[in-house]
């Protein structure tokens, strides 16, 4: 198979049990998936379906019971440089000013490939894009939520691993900020040039529409597998105000709505 035609992600058969006093929990089961490159693909469905579960795994920070995932034809064994992370909790280091917080994870990436001077360069770009530079001298227990999360992305856009992972990285904020992070997100993205794919968990469904080229629906947990991946093929650059008024928005958002909320109580009927 060409180069090209190999996904940037495909995840074989691929499941995880922990171990518990009780006996295995089995997390996630059967899961297989293709995510090709340049495409944003968020993961969808309820609590403990496993979505972070299955994340964890692409990022190499746990290792399924069964199954393989390769990253570009080769299996992934742990973490790399070639995957970026970005959680909820935002991981900063407090005793860092905002700028240091991204400088330190270039120097430790890419201390052999940049100069200092070219690391200075991307350390100020990324901070332009999400409009932190003239916040770069603080330290992030100064910062708001919004703000945290800020540098956490833009730290992961720095080091410009081939694929970025999300972990619910807008989920503790207001609406008004969230929307402007997913813009930033999209905007980095459309301008980096070696973070060619997005995996994102998210429970919301209007942010996965909006961000999404495929939305991966996980059913209910324990032993989730996947409902059904969804295609999002609105037009890009989106419009949001634009978006929610036309009729392929509301034939997903009704897709989604039936799978998660009908399909949720369909489970717990059964």
């Amino acid at each position: 198979m060409p180069v090209s035609a190999v996904p940037a992600l495909q995840i074989d058969g691929v499941e995880m049990a922990f171990a518990t006093p009780a006996g295995p929990f089995l997390a996630i089961r059967d899961i297989d998936l293709e995510i090709r490159r340049h495409e944003l693909v968020t993961f969808i469905g309820h609590s403990g379906c496993g979505k972070s579960t299955l994340l964890n795994i692409l990022a190499g920070l746990g290792k399924p019971t069964s199954g393989r995932v390769l990253l570009d034809g080769l299996q992934i064994e742990g973490p790399g440089p070639d995957r970026g992370v970005v959680f909820q909790s935002y991981s900063l280091l407090p005793w860092l000013t905002v700028y240091d917080n991204v400088r330190i994870a270039l120097e430790s990436v890419h201390y052999h490939t940049l100069t200092r001077a070219e690391m200075s360069e991307r350390t100020e770009a990324v901070l332009r894009a999400v409009e932190l530079w003239d916040h770069r001298k603080k330290l992030p227990p100064h910062l708001s939520g919004g703000m945290k999360q800020r540098v956490a992305i833009a730290r992961a856009f720095a080091i410009e691993p081939k694929v970025l992972l999300l972990d619910e990285p807008f989920g503790a904020l207001d609406a008004l900020t969230r929307a402007a992070l997913q813009d930033e997100l999209l905007n980095l993205w459309s301008h980096t040039r070696r973070v060619e794919t997005v995996v994102m968990v998210t429970h919301d469904i209007d942010e996965a529409i909006y961000l999404s080229d495929q939305i991966v629906v996980f059913t209910n947990g324990p032993a989730a597998t996947i409902a059904e991946v969804i295609p999002v093929r609105l037009e890009r650059p989106r419009d949001r105000r634009r978006m929610v008024h036309t009729s392929e928005y509301a034939d997903l958002k009704d897709r989604l709505m039936e799978l998660l909320v009908c399909g949720s109580k369909t489970a717990q009927a059964a």
